[in-house]
């Protein structure tokens, strides 16, 4: 089980699209998620609560940033962009360990650049 939360406790059903960047040699990176008219930013979500991060939650724990910025149209909210900042090599392993759920999870492919 993998999921996506911006409130604990409810799950995310829009699916990212994820931009991968990675150093040369491969030790850091940056997953950056962006979200089109995602759940949470539905006019009945505003009682659940606030966004305070994007989680990465699987059988693992869980992954956090807070870099989490809503984008606007016309004033209304129409998506969520995320960054996920790797900093080792530690990390980019257990993050990809994550995608790989969640990619299974959700039937998603991975393409290369």
């Amino acid at each position: 089980m993998a999921v996506i939360q911006f409130i604990d406790g409810i799950n995310e059903t829009v699916i990212p699209n994820i931009k991968l960047t990675r150093s040369r040699d491969g030790s850091t990176g940056t997953a950056t998620f962006r979200f089109n008219n995602p759940d949470i930013i539905k006019p009945e979500m505003q009682e659940k609560g606030q966004i305070k991060g994007m989680y990465l939650i699987d059988e693992e724990g869980k992954l956090v940033t807070t870099d989490v910025n809503a984008k606007f149209i016309n004033g209304k909210p129409q998506g969520i962009e995320c960054i996920y900042v790797i900093k080792n090599p530690s990390e980019w392993d257990r993050f990809m360990r994550f995608m790989e759920r969640y990619a299974n999870n959700n039937n998603l492919s991975f393409t290369k650049a």
